[in-house]
């Protein structure tokens, strides 16, 4: 019987690229010390291919693989896009201790079907106790702390499961590979077969990754390009509550999000996130407004706090939490060419209440209007929201599904909005909530000062 052979490669921790011969400098990513020795073996595979049989769209339509499982958590069913589609691979970050996994078992527990639980980073009793804790229902839930992919495949054979969780695929091997866990090639590697093995047994995956300090899950971006979903878990040790966002969604909408609290018992579901991020606002204090914030399909009212103090050194400072710090350099810009304020000896501190960041254009006036309010010491009123994208020009642009946003604004007791004049419309008049369409910054800075 002949010898396995094995070949040396040479493997780039920036990039994870790999090569055939050493280096200097990595040819891909152009950095410099990054390449390290590792064998690959030219063993062949001893896994037979069977292709997949043929179907037409007709019965591809008149099947019932289309059919969606409840999680049993709303606000998860909305950022998936209505539960979990068979045969869809889920990838789910977030920094530790945020709830991946609490998520991962509310999950397994809530779909009512069978599921299976691989932890390769605790044991199978630690992974009880924690379920024993979330009172998660232990029928149809199976747990393995098995690392290595071919016994994962085993156990997904065996059991035949409707949802498969990973947690984590940074612990995963293929000892196929003479790689450590936890590298890009093992990482890549294992990510295509589990992509093999959701789509021909018609399994939901659930992969949890560790995410880097940037905030992107770990590893190489192709896994993101590779799986149908990516969520992130977002939160903060200041608060209790956790962001579940969709960053990628085939089967649904992007930017989606849920928002949970979390507690020794769970997560739990938040039915009306903008009462909770109103609870404690500021009211008839100069540097605060409301913005209707729209996140995916869901608008949530955020209040948006501002403060502005005189430099005490030569340098301005420009803070912000929950935006954009180079959009608010602009937005500065405009207030100062175009309102006249002087702004270059000032300190501005901008603070997006409840730990909610926001990415939407239209937080431009309400943050713009928050800064003025407070420079020039005047409060805006109580019972006010503010929306609209600020161009250059300092022209008030119009934004998307501004309805949506007032009628929210309008249930929760708004009476008067500042909105962008072209962005009315004969529904939108209708809503009881007074409208004052401005065209331009300074227009709206008539209404409110």
């Amino acid at each position: 019987m002949a010898k396995s052979k094995t070949k040396i490669a040479y493997l780039c921790s920036a990039c994870g690229d790999d090569f055939a011969k050493w280096n200097g400098q990595c040819p891909s990513c152009k950095e410099w010390g990054t390449l390290s020795e590792f064998k690959v073996s030219t063993k062949k595979s001893g896994r037979r291919y069977e292709p997949r049989e043929t179907k037409s769209l007709t019965d591809v339509l008149t099947s019932d693989s289309g059919i969606r499982i409840s999680t049993g958590l709303k606000e998860a069913d909305r950022v998936f896009g209505g539960g979990l589609l068979s045969g869809s691979l889920i990838l789910l970050g977030g920094s530790p201790g945020v709830g991946k996994s609490t998520l991962a078992l509310q999950i397994c527990s809530g779909i009512n079907r069978k599921a299976l639980y691989i932890s390769a980073e605790e044991s199978e009793e630690q992974v009880a106790l924690r379920a024993q804790r979330l009172k998660v229902k232990p029928e149809n839930l199976f747990l393995s702390g098995e690392n290595e992919l071919d016994g994962i495949i085993a156990h997904i054979e065996r059991i035949k499961p409707e949802l498969v969780v990973i947690d984590s695929i940074q612990t995963v091997m293929n000892s196929g590979l003479d790689s450590l866990p936890g590298s890009p090639s093992q990482i890549r590697d294992c990510g295509q077969r589990l992509l093999e093995v959701s789509k021909q047994k018609n399994v939901s995956i659930l992969i949890v990754g560790h995410v880097t300090k940037d905030g992107a899950i770990a590893g190489p971006k192709m896994l993101e390009h590779m799986v149908d979903t990516v969520l992130y878990m977002e939160g903060d040790d200041r608060y209790d509550h956790r962001i579940l966002r969709a960053a990628k969604n085939r089967f649904g909408a992007t930017h989606e999000v849920g928002i949970f609290t979390m507690d020794g018992n769970g997560l739990h579901e938040v039915a009306n996130p903008s009462e909770m991020f109103l609870a404690e606002r500021s009211v008839e204090i100069a540097g605060t407004s409301i913005f209707p914030s729209l996140e995916g399909t869901r608008p949530i009212l955020v209040e948006v706090q501002a403060l502005v103090s005189n430099a005490n050194y030569g340098t301005p400072q420009r803070n912000v939490n929950g935006f954009d710090v180079k959009r608010l350099g602009m937005l500065i810009a405009v207030l100062e060419k175009r309102i006249g304020l002087a702004m270059g000896t000032k300190d501005v501190f901008v603070n997006l209440v409840g730990g909610l960041r926001v990415d939407d254009p239209a937080a431009d006036l309400s943050i713009l209007c928050s800064i003025a309010s407070s420079t020039m010491d005047k409060t805006m009123g109580e019972n006010i929201v503010l929306l609209g994208e600020v161009g250059l020009a300092g022209e008030v642009r119009s934004i998307n599904r501004l309805e949506q946003r007032l009628v929210e604004a309008a249930t929760l007791g708004f009476k008067k909005a500042v909105v962008p004049i072209a962005s009315v419309n004969e529904k939108v008049k209708n809503i009881n909530i007074e409208l004052y369409p401005v065209k331009f910054v300074k227009d709206a800075f008539k209404v409110l000062f």
